[in-house]
């Protein structure tokens, strides 16, 4: 009995390592990532809104842009802002590397929190040319509009 089991065991794992040596390697995209596709890619992204209803008055209107290849750049009111974004098809966004210029500025705490939501964002909704960020809570962050 006890010889039985070990032969199974033996051809099962055997059969595994057979199956895995013979899966498909992953494409080769040239060392380059894939590009991202959708609504929030291409069109600049005005602010709107912090939270559901406060607006913000800066000297440059906050913004953003996505880029295909994933790189993010904008304002975030006061100083140029840039970085990296990563979206899914189940409307989720990260952004991550976010890096601003440091420009004095009197509306310095409001850019931070634009920066703040940016990095915080977790989901998102585009309804016509608005575009919401949620939290990792499902708590509106803020949104934007799309200049055209």
């Amino acid at each position: 009995m006890i010889n039985r089991l070990a032969k199974s065991l033996a051809l099962m794992s055997g059969a595994l390592m057979l199956a895995a040596c013979s899966s498909q390697p992953a494409p080769d995209l040239g060392g380059r990532p894939a590009e991202l596709e959708g609504p929030v890619v291409g069109p600049r992204w005005n602010l709107l809104l912090v939270g559901t209803d406060e607006r913000l008055s800066m000297p440059e209107t906050p913004h953003f842009v996505v880029a295909p290849d994933g790189r993010v750049s904008g304002s975030d009111g006061c100083n140029q802002l840039n970085g990296r974004v990563q979206l899914d098809d189940s409307n989720r966004i990260e952004f991550t590397e976010l890096a601003t210029t440091r420009r004095g500025c009197p509306q310095a705490e409001d850019a931070r929190r634009v920066t703040a939501m940016m990095e915080n964002a977790y989901r998102y909704l585009i309804d016509h040319d608005r575009l919401v960020f949620f939290g990792p809570d499902q708590r509106v962050l803020g949104g934007w509009r799309r200049a055209d």
